[in-house]
């Protein structure tokens, strides 16, 4: 009995030795068993950079709110005429707004100088490899501006529709822009991004024609996408549409007041 009983117990050790050995010698196994753990910390990491930045997101939406602002987050893909849209709007309804900028880009403050020409105060955020803005950046720029003197705060954030869309910036509407030259797919593209606006501007319709640009597909898409948002279709270099925009802004400040 006790030789079975030892040689059982060989066996067993054999069995859980083999299987070790087949752990080990497993180099695919050994990956996908990494790789889950990776993605397990990077989620855990990801939530509390988020959450972090959710809270200080809360507190520039305080300030901006005592101060009776405005406060847009405008975001797009680099080309859709972001930064021309923004230098027309802010020369526009001088005499009717006040309006200030925080502008966010990978390298150079060429927006910035650029949107200064407007006449309004702008403040340049250089990310360096951040393809997004967040809600500290934002609070160290508008520190420097004098926010009892604006109405509408106009935040340019950087050109990018992956990034940007997780990143709440402590914004009352988060407008997004979308150019004629990008497709009428691009709601279905970056559903994210569309999913969160509260207002779409379809930019450069002066060329939709030449462009062969299908509108109705265009807003059919957006309103599934985002059936809550309102949609603006102008032209920032000829100011078709524009002054619908300005209605808007107008009537959105004066309830900040």
């Amino acid at each position: 009995m006790g030789g079975g009983s030892q040689k059982s117990e060989i066996r067993s050790q054999k069995s859980e030795a083999r299987s070790q050995i087949a752990d080990v010698g497993n180099p695919i196994a050994q990956t996908i068993g990494q790789r889950a753990e990776a993605e397990q910390r990077k989620i855990i990491i990801n939530q509390g950079v988020l959450s972090k930045n959710d809270a200080l997101a809360q507190g520039n939406r305080s300030l901006f709110r005592s101060k009776h602002l405005l406060t847009l987050n405008i975001v797009s893909s680099p080309g859709s005429g972001k930064t021309a849209f923004i230098e027309r709007t802010l020369t526009d309804i001088k005499g009717r707004l006040r309006g200030g900028v925080v502008v966010g880009d990978l390298a150079t403050d060429n927006d910035a100088r650029r949107i200064a020409r407007s006449g309004a105060p702008a403040i340049q955020i250089t990310t360096g490899d951040t393809c997004h803005l967040d809600a500290e950046m934002v609070a160290l720029a508008t520190a420097k501006l004098d926010l009892d003197a604006l109405d509408v705060l106009i935040i340019e954030n950087v050109g990018n529709l992956v990034c940007p869309s997780s990143y709440d910036l402590g914004e009352d509407l988060r407008v997004v822009m979308l150019a004629v030259t990008e497709g009428e797919d691009k709601p279905l593209k970056y559903p994210t991004m569309f999913k969160t606006a509260d207002v779409v501007i379809v930019n450069k319709v002066d060329i939709a024609e030449a462009v062969g640009f299908d509108r109705e597909t265009a807003l059919s898409n957006i309103h599934r996408m985002t059936p809550q948002a309102v949609v603006f279709e102008v032209s920032a270099r000829t100011g078709q549409g524009m002054e619908g925009w300005y209605n808007f802004l107008e009537q959105r400040a004066a309830g900040r007041k």
